[in-house]
């Protein structure tokens, strides 16, 4: 049983119960999961930091004995979330191969800190960073570079994307926000990026296609939350899958390649970037003018002593916009979101405009 190495494999599969309640819970959900072959590391929680007190907030200790029963049985390595120095050194000492910070510690930089003293040049264990709660990519850089100060090893360390909370309607628990992963992944391009879909939907009818998408997004793996009867979970049980049905997600998801050395296949490629980066640079010219146009509408305000903000104004744009682009294969939330940024940078430009002295 030698020591976990991050990186090693390509997609890392992830699975586990959320909690762990009790041990036979524990470890009959486990041994499905592994006796599959499909799953490289069992994970669950044994410390829940939970909105409401009274809540079920984890097992604690006895937790890590389970999950390490299952570790000798099956070989396999083990994952939990930490959340402070005594949870890192509890676990350690139970064997944990793999430590992770939750999304509700990311947001705390001394939490976070606490954490990285705890494992000050430790070149063994794995930690994986979920993103904070909040759509902040400083949060979570701040929290990787805290832990590479503290002499973590930068390939001992992985990134976890579980969706970031948003204010609004959405048909996922914590939004994907796509865009921002690539900002992470641009900062910090040789660490795994793993999905987790399971905090993302939060129900298990859209778990799949969230796996593929990431799959498609060129990520590295997934941490999927299992149960051997997940309607009755102590915790999240609307968003946890069966070991069989866990398995079956794993096996559909198809994975890609990261790159081609098909000669054809990238000439292909390089002409559609060539077209993407005349199209660009049209839009962005016309961009350029639309704020133009602005400007002046600014100055006709200014002169005129209006406000700005005229809501029935944006209210015709978004619907005929909208009605419009309605059969050229763009998503309504596509649009709306075009447009609110667009919206945006003209307002700027006409508040320069009506204050400019």
């Amino acid at each position: 049983m030698g020591r976990f190495v991050l990186g090693a494999k390509r997609p890392l599969i992830i699975a586990g119960p959320c909690s762990a309640e009790t041990r036979e819970q524990t470890v009959e959900t486990a041994m499905e999961l592994a006796r599959s072959g499909k799953v490289d590391v069992i994970r669950a929680g044994v410390w829940k930091p939970r909105t409401n007190p009274g809540t079920f907030e984890g097992i604690g200790e006895p937790g890590l004995e389970w999950l390490n029963e299952v570790k000798q049985a099956t070989g396999l390595p083990i994952a939990v979330e930490v959340a402070n120095r005594s949870h890192v050194e509890c676990a350690l000492k139970h064997g944990v191969d793999i430590l992770w910070i939750g999304a509700r510690t990311t947001v705390s930089p001394f939490a976070v800190q606490e954490i990285a003293e705890s494992l000050h040049d430790n070149k063994e264990v794995t930690v994986l960073i979920k993103n904070p709660m909040t759509p902040d990519i400083g949060l979570w850089a701040g929290a990787v570079n805290r832990l590479i100060n503290e002499g973590v090893p930068r390939e001992n360390i992985g990134l976890i994307h579980r969706g970031f909370s948003y204010f609004g309607h959405s048909k996922y628990r914590n939004p994907p926000m796509w865009h921002m992963i690539f900002e992470m992944r641009s900062r910090f391009p040789e660490m795994m990026m793993i999905c987790d879909p399971s905090h993302i939907c939060g129900c298990r009818p859209l778990l799949y296609g969230i796996a593929q998408q990431s799959a498609d997004l060129c990520f590295d793996g997934l941490i999927i939350e299992s149960h051997n009867n997940p309607d009755k979970a102590w915790s999240d049980a609307s968003q946890q899958v069966t070991p069989q049905d866990c398995i079956t997600l794993i096996e559909n998801v198809m994975w890609r390649a990261k790159t081609a050395n098909d000669p054809e296949f990238n000439d292909e490629l390089n002409l559609c970037r060539q077209q993407i980066d005349q199209i660009d640079s049209e839009l962005f010219d016309l961009l350029s003018q639309r704020m133009q146009t602005a400007e002046k509408i600014g100055q006709i305000k200014k002169a005129n002593n209006v406000a700005i903000l005229q809501s029935n104004r944006w209210d015709d744009i978004c619907r005929r916009m909208i009605n419009l682009t309605r059969g050229m294969n763009l998503s309504e939330e596509f649009v709306r979101s075009v447009l609110e940024a667009i919206h945006i940078e003209s307002i700027n430009h006409q508040n320069e405009v009506m204050n400019n002295k």
